[in-house]
Parts: C-alpha cells; structure tokens; sequence
C-alpha cells in the first residue's frame, strides 16, 4: 500500500502515476463531504486557521460543492472553485489577502473538470491539500487544493 505522501508525490510527478499506482478507486462513502465554511476555524485580523474537520481531512479524499472561476489563461492546469458565483478576479490575490471561501483545483487529466457557466454549480472530488503552495507553471499562490480532482454536476 502507498502512503498519502508518496501517492502526493507520485500525483506531482505526472498524469497516470497514481492511476497506475491504483488510486482513484474511493467509493462514494468513502469520500467525505467538505462545505467551504467548514475549512477554517478562525478568520479575523491575525489570518485564518484551518478547521479541525480540515486539518482531519488533509491528504484524502474529499468532495466540495461549488461554482468554477474562469481559467487563469486557456491551456491553464488548475481552476479556481468558489463558494458563489465568481465576479472578482480570484487570481489577483496574494497569499496574505486570499479570500477564505475559494480553493485550487488540479484536475486528474485534461477535460477531468469540466468548464461551466459560473452560475452553474458543480461538485469537485479530490485529495485535500492545505497550507502555502506556488503553483510552478504560473505562480500562483494558493492555501487550500484539490488535487487529483474530477467533476460532475452538482
């Protein structure tokens, strides 16, 4: 069996490792339900801490209901989910500033997160990351992800 580490290793390493190293196989029970309010435990003027429920969940599967930002630039690798539709631009913050209701997402593969209209909600599944990270491709700061991540219709 792998450890989550290395499986999160595995999954920075390329499209395909971890499906050939067997994941991806969670059933739906075995996936936990995350609301964006459940996230941090405290938000106020000295930052946000994560939740307990979060910090539990960190390296796992997760499913988080949402509305998808626009892309960063076309061919980009990651999308934004936000906990409302999207009218300011979630890529103009800066790790100090970033807003407590969106998270990162890494698809499995091209076309595994499918682009929708921000008024239409999807549900994202993936392996939670939490905690500073700059994506290398186009510096983007983030504090939480979902990597690995596929959707469907929420």
């Amino acid at each position: 069996m792998i450890a989550r580490r290395a499986l999160l290793r595995l999954l920075l390493a390329g499209p395909g490792v971890a499906l050939a190293a067997g994941f991806g196989q969670a059933s739906a029970a075995e996936v936990a339900r995350l609301q964006f309010g459940e996230l941090y435990g405290q938000v106020g003027p000295l930052g946000m801490r994560f939740s307990e429920k979060a910090l539990g969940l960190r390296g796992q599967p997760v499913a988080m209901r949402g509305f998808l930002a626009p892309p960063l630039k076309p061919d980009a690798r990651l999308f934004v989910l936000s906990a409302k539709p999207v009218a300011l631009c979630p890529f103009c913050q800066s790790d100090a500033d970033w807003p407590h209701d969106i998270v990162v997402v890494f698809p499995r593969a091209a076309g595994e997160v499918r682009l929708t209209p921000s008024a239409e909600p999807l549900e994202i599944t993936g392996i939670l990351e939490l905690g500073s990270s700059t994506d290398d491709a186009t510096g983007f700061v983030s504090q939480v992800r979902l990597v690995d991540a596929r959707s469907r219709a929420a």
